[in-house]
């Protein structure tokens, strides 16, 4: 079962070795995830907005960073408060000191599987298979040549269950556990601890999956090397890790207040409507000690782009301090991983309102923007087109003259000798996933003929 005292473990995936250096085990796992090319393409890869433009807007590295910011404060505050609560000397300075890092850490890689062109890239994965699936290769239908939970897995593709990939799976000619990062920070990132045919909405973490029939047996190991609780054998489900519900919340605070923030800088949002709404999420964690607020809004008058900035910390911060103490209010059940909400699903009223608010005007003028359909429609061509190319001359076992010239094309790590039907389409899924907006355009106009590549 799992405690406060066991739930944390400084042992790598993948290494059978200690490292003994003076930065902390958690605080290695952050420098490589900095320092990765995975991590780096997300500079090139859209968070809402289309990128790039003459206003700098976020994107998913920028995002990631300012998630992991957030994460690090959440770690910290609620560490110190944990800290309290365990009798162990060793507990009591993991909570004190390095929650921050594993949460900082995890927050960082929390979208390093997410493909290019936002959410509609999952989409457009997931749906060249289903609309595929009658496709013949080798003689047979697309669809026979995978187990029904490998096609689940390829038909409802989830970047959640891409990121631990890309974290744990030993890639040709790489190293055995992937990047090889501490337990305790690959159970932060498993948001839905779930294999994809357990996932069924009925539960918040089975509202999704986690993780690949691939890296099945790698969540096992994981699981049971932290206590995890087994909800069920089969389909395979665990009940959340605690430090999930921190990096879900650092993630939630961020896109709820900084999405907001972008589409008033691109005229998408006027200034009355943003700062506005801001400022009552503030009046309703404040109450009536409202009087420094209004008076730096007053001085900050000429610029309302300044006034949304000191209101998106006011607000960072005010959810900061509510998902602490909601965390501390329901630590038993975030413990055994009872607690069925999110954090920000238990604020108090009259900042629920004011979220509630925020996200209505969120999905009707922003995510509904025209600009946000166009790079949406735009990356589920692109990302279905590849696919199109890539999948028929991976599985064929006589691929044609055309096939060989796309295989060329296909990097050495994603090239795994005499595997099966499965881990050839998880490969070319990866490449493909891994691209940057730009290059996946790129190669997207090359294969159609539509301009030619040019010498770097």
């Amino acid at each position: 079962m799992m405690n406060w005292n066991t739930c944390f473990s400084n042992a790598r995936f993948g290494q059978e070795y200690k490292s003994d250096q003076p930065r902390t085990a958690y605080e290695r796992d952050f420098d490589r995830l900095i320092f990765s090319a995975a991590f780096r393409r997300l500079q090139d890869k859209t968070q809402v907005f289309p990128l790039p433009g003459p206003i700098l807007v976020h994107n998913r590295l920028t995002h990631s960073l300012e998630v992991a910011s957030v994460g690090r404060s959440l770690g910290k505050l609620v560490g110190q408060r944990l800290a309290d609560l365990v009798e162990v000397e060793t507990s009591r300075e993991f909570y004190r000191s390095e929650l921050s890092s594993v949460i900082a850490a995890a927050c960082l890689a929390h979208d390093i599987g997410n493909p290019s062109f936002g959410h509609s890239g999952e989409s457009a994965i997931s749906a060249y298979f289903s609309e595929s699936a009658d496709e013949l290769i080798n003689g047979k239908a697309l669809r026979t040549h995978f187990s029904a939970a490998e096609w689940q897995d390829l038909t409802k593709f989830e970047g959640n269950a891409n990121s631990f990939r890309i974290l744990t799976h030993h890639y040709a000619n790489r190293q055995q556990g992937g990047y090889q990062l501490t337990y305790s920070t690959l159970a932060a990132i498993a948001k839905y601890p779930c294999e994809s045919i357990a996932g069924d909405g009925s539960a918040v973490h089975r509202k999704k999956y986690g993780f690949f029939q691939s890296e099945k047996e790698s969540f096992k190991k994981l699981a049971t090397a932290l206590g995890m609780e087994a909800e069920q054998e089969n389909p395979l489900s665990f009940r959340r890790h605690p430090f999930v519900y921190l990096v879900e919340a650092a993630d939630d605070i961020c896109y709820r207040v900084i999405d907001w923030e972008d589409a008033h800088r691109l005229g998408i949002l006027d200034s009355t409507t943003a700062v506005g709404a801001l400022l009552n999420l503030v009046k309703a964690g404040r109450g009536n000690r409202m009087e420094r607020i209004h008076a730096t809004l007053e001085t900050l008058k000429e610029d309302a782009r300044e006034q949304l900035a000191f209101l998106r910390a006011m607000c960072i911060n005010q959810l900061v301090q509510a998902s602490v103490e909601i965390f501390i209010q329901n630590e038993s059940d975030i413990l055994t991983g009872t607690y069925n909400r999110s954090l920000l699903d238990d604020v108090e009223p009259a900042m629920a309102l004011a979220l509630r608010e925020i996200n209505k005007i969120t999905v009707k003028r922003i995510y509904n923007h025209e600009s946000v359909v166009k790079i949406e429609l735009a990356g589920y061509e692109v990302m279905h087109s590849l696919l199109s190319h890539f999948i028929p001359a991976v599985l064929n076992d006589k691929p044609s003259h055309r096939e060989k010239k796309v295989l060329q094309l296909l990097p050495d790590q994603y090239r795994e000798e005499g595997s099966a039907a499965y881990g050839k389409a998880l490969n070319v899924v990866d490449f493909i996933a891994g691209m940057t907006d730009s290059y996946a355009m790129e190669l997207y106009k090359n294969l159609r003929g539509i301009s030619l590549p040019t010498h770097s």
